[in-house]
This record gives structure tokens, C-alpha cells and sequence, in this order.
């Protein structure tokens, strides 16, 4: 109460909102006033990241040799507004630059064989990946023997086994010191071009100019919005109501944000995200990239018309099978009592079984997996419900898989037609009881 009582009469604000921020050890006028102003003076060096001196030598050797360098990332918004950035940074100080985004359905998840062929195809011998890769060590070991180095920009959970890349730039690595670990792809990229920019005395505006886009990406990626992410996240949205990204400009048009409205959070969450997500789900993320790239709002409109009928159609499919995976648990008796649900049906598209499994979730409180047809496979996502680790019961159940990755709340995994039953009824015996999960 006497912290409380001090902060009120220093901010002299409501007494309510003090406690409320004492109550997040926001206790001081000082700690107040770095809460509500958040500077960009904050922003953690970048150099205390483990091998961002390695990541920075590299670059800078690929270009003294003007070597050729692919940037690569995921489909989604955090890979695409990473590509974008880094990418467009690269470009003002080294034109042998080209990115890469996998298809969705004909390569996967994260680094693919055929991006390294690619790259190796085109005398590219140097890839910067953004959003993936840290699980990617046979992948990223097939690129080194054909003379290609990796550096790693990733934030999901590193396994044992570690890439064998030049660098790996991961602030949850069990021994990097960096201060702040919730960063996203985007993030991690950002605080690259940070270093690069010191190290080649750019001025701060190189890397800045994309900080809508990092914003854009910790909004979608629902990393929390505290310390750095705060910070980069503040002056994103303040970069994309005063001189926005010009894909940004186009999807508000196109969503029917007025001029005069600003944007918010929830606005790059629910209005730009989705349709972001809609390219590499129900076609090509690479739009999504050239519309982030674009020079003028003409072009970028091109592109971003091209996302809007994406997000109509996934929208389409989104409300049809999620009524049909509704259906399916109504009518199988046997799954009433399930403590989780692993759905399957082969003509489902494949871009919103994650979407159709969170829907699932709201009407069937549990652990949630659906599956498709992908080829000779089966595919799919899965979401969890809070307090239940759906990696370590997806990795548990991994003799059933060919292959899967992702995080506490969410997860895609491939495995054999055969397996889906077998796989079912391993992970319904490692859930907690059912009381624990269902309403």
C-alpha cells in the first residue's frame, strides 16, 4: 500500500491504475514513466546475442566476395514481414540478394530440400533463414555439403541437436545471454539488421523504416507484448499510422479502414493478419512478400487484391469444415468421452485445419488435431487448450510420425494414412483426466 500510495502522489493519476501497476512491479516513477514511454533508447544491444558476431562476419564476407544470398522464410506473417524486411534491407547496400518462401503444400513447413536445391541451382552461397530452422539440422547439413552456409534466425524452441549453420540467432538458446527471450522471427531478423547497421555505421532509419512490419509480425504471432516487443511494437504502430508500409496501406483500403482511423493492435491482428496468412494457406506466400516489397501503393495493391480473395476463400472453406468436423464429433459415439480429439477426412483443405481445430476448441474444450490428405500422407495442425503441453505429447507419440514441430500451444505434424488411428489412441493415453479438460 505505501508503494502505491508513493507512485499516486508522484504520477497523480487514479489510485486504481497505481495499484494496478505496482502489481506489475511497476512501482517507481522512473519504472512508470519507461511503461508508458517506451523508447527506443531501451532496445537491448544487439551484440549480446550469442553468435550475432558470427551471423555479422559472415554477411559481411558474402558481401567483400559479392556472393549470392538467399533470404528464406516461413508462409506466415511473422516469415513474410521477416523476408520483407530483412530482404528489403539487405537490398540498399547489396544487389545479389533474391528471397524464398516454400510452398505450403509442396514442400512443407519451414527450410525444404527444394529451397536449397533452388539455391544451390543458382549459385546462391549464402541463406539467411528467418522463422524457422532451428529444427532443421539434416536439411541445413545437406546445404553445407553442396557448399552452401546457413544463418539461423529463429525463435522456436531449439531441440538436443543443434544446425550445423555458420550462426544460429536464437535468444532461447540455453546459453545465449540476450536479456529478452519472447522475440519473434521478424523480431530476431530486426535486431540483425541492428548490428549489421552498427557495424557498416548506417544510420538508425535503415532498420527502422521496417519497424510496422515487426509489429505487424509480434501482433499476428501472439508473442507477448512486454519489454523489447513493447518497445518495438509501440513505435510499429506509430510507423504504420504516420508513413505505413505500403502493403500495410493497401490492406487497410482494401478492409475498409478509413484514412482518419488509426490502427491499433487488434487492427494488424484481425484485419491484416488473416489476410496476410490467406496467401501461403490457400495459394502462395511469395505474394505476400512482393506486396510487403513493393515501391509504390499501385503495386502493392496488385498484390494485396490477390490476398483479399485468398481470405474470402479461406474464409469459405474455414466455415464448411469446421460444420463438417463438428458433425463428425456428434455423431461418433465413441468419442464423447475422448480427452482429445484428432479429426481426419482427406478432402479437407489443408491451409485451415489449424483455424478449424482452434473452432473445434471453442465447442469441444480439449486438445484438438485435423488432419487431411496431402499426397501420399496424412497432415494437419493441432491446438491446445491452456496448461497442456501439445509438443510434448505430439514428440511423445513420434513413432507414429514422419515428421512435426512447434511450440506449447500449437503444432503441425505429416504422417502415414496407416498411422492415424495408432496415433489417435497414443495421445488420447497421455492426456490428463477428463474432468481436467473438458467443459
Amino acid at each position: 500500500m505505501r508503494k502505491k500510495g508513493l507512485l499516486h502522489e508522484s504520477l497523480k493519476i487514479n489510485p486504481l491504475l497505481c495499484q494496478l501497476l505496482v502489481q506489475r512491479g511497476i512501482d517507481t516513477y522512473d519504472k512508470a514513466f519507461r511503461f508508458f514511454r517506451p523508447s527506443l533508447d531501451e532496445l537491448h544491444d544487439p551484440w549480446l546475442m550469442k553468435d550475432m558476431q558470427k551471423a555479422v562476419d559472415r554477411i559481411i564476407h558474402a558481401f567483400n566476395n559479392n556472393e549470392r544470398i538467399l533470404v528464406f522464410g516461413d508462409y506466415d506473417v511473422d516469415g513474410t514481414t521477416a523476408v520483407a524486411s530483412f530482404y528489403s534491407f539487405l537490398k540498399q547496400i547489396h544487389q545479389p540478394v533474391e528471397f524464398y518462401i516454400p510452398h505450403r503444400y509442396r514442400e512443407g513447413y519451414g527450410v525444404s530440400k527444394a529451397g536449397i536445391d533452388f539455391a544451390g541451382d543458382n549459385d546462391f552461397t549464402l541463406i539467411v533463414s528467418l522463422d524457422c530452422g532451428i529444427k532443421s539440422a539434416e536439411l541445413i547439413a545437406y546445404a553445407r555439403e553442396k557448399g552452401i552456409d546457413f544463418i539461423v534466425c529463429d525463435h522456436h524452441l531449439p531441440d538436443d541437436q543443434l544446425p550445423p549453420a555458420v550462426a544460429i540467432l536464437n535468444p532461447k538458446q540455453s546459453d545465449c545471454e540476450y536479456p529478452y527471450k519472447e522475440l519473434c522471427g521478424c523480431g530476431v531478423g530486426f535486431k540483425l539488421m541492428q548490428a549489421l547497421a552498427d557495424r557498416l555505421s548506417l544510420p538508425a532509419t535503415s532498420y527502422l523504416q521496417y519497424l510496422d512490419l515487426v509489429a505487424t509480425a509480434i501482433a499476428a504471432d501472439i508473442v507477448p507484448i512486454t519489454g523489447e516487443n513493447r518497445i518495438l511494437a509501440l513505435h510499429g504502430l506509430k510507423k504504420a499510422n504516420e508513413n505505413p508500409n505500403n502493403g500495410i496501406k493497401a490492406l487497410c483500403e482494401l478492409s475498409g479502414l478509413k484514412p482518419e482511423q488509426p490502427l491499433h493492435i487488434h487492427n494488424l491482428v484481425f484485419m491484416i493478419a488473416p489476410r496476410v496468412n490467406a496467401a501461403g494457406r490457400m495459394d502462395d506466400a511469395r505474394k505476400a512478400v512482393e506486396m510487403f516489397v513493393a515501391h509504390s501503393k499501385e503495386e502493392a495493391m496488385k498484390y494485396a487484391e490477390m490476398l483479399h480473395s485468398d481470405n474470402s476463400e479461406r474464409k469459405e472453406a474455414d466455415s464448411s469444415i469446421t460444420q463438417e468436423a463438428l458433425e463428425l464429433i456428434r455423431t461418433t459415439a465413441e468419442w464423447a468421452e475422448c480427452k482429445s480429439t484428432v479429426l481426419f477426412q482427406p478432402h479437407w483443405h489443408k491451409g485451415v485445419v489449424g483455424i478449424v481445430a482452434s473452432r473445434v476448441i471453442e465447442h469441444y474444450y480439449r486438445p484438438t488435431i485435423v488432419l487431411t490428405q496431402s499426397g501420399e500422407y496424412a497432415a494437419g495442425s493441432a491446438r491446445s487448450v491452456p496448461g497442456f503441453n501439445l509438443y510434448e505429447a505430439i514428440h511423445a507419440c513420434r513413432e507414429h510420425l514422419v515428421g512435426y514441430g512447434g511450440h506449447f500451444a500449437a503444432a503441425g505434424m505429416t504422417l502415414e494414412l496407416s498411422q492415424v488411428d495408432a496415433f489417435r489412441k497414443s495421445l488420447k493415453r497421455l492426456l490428463p483426466p477428463a474432468s481436467h479438460l473438458n467443459c
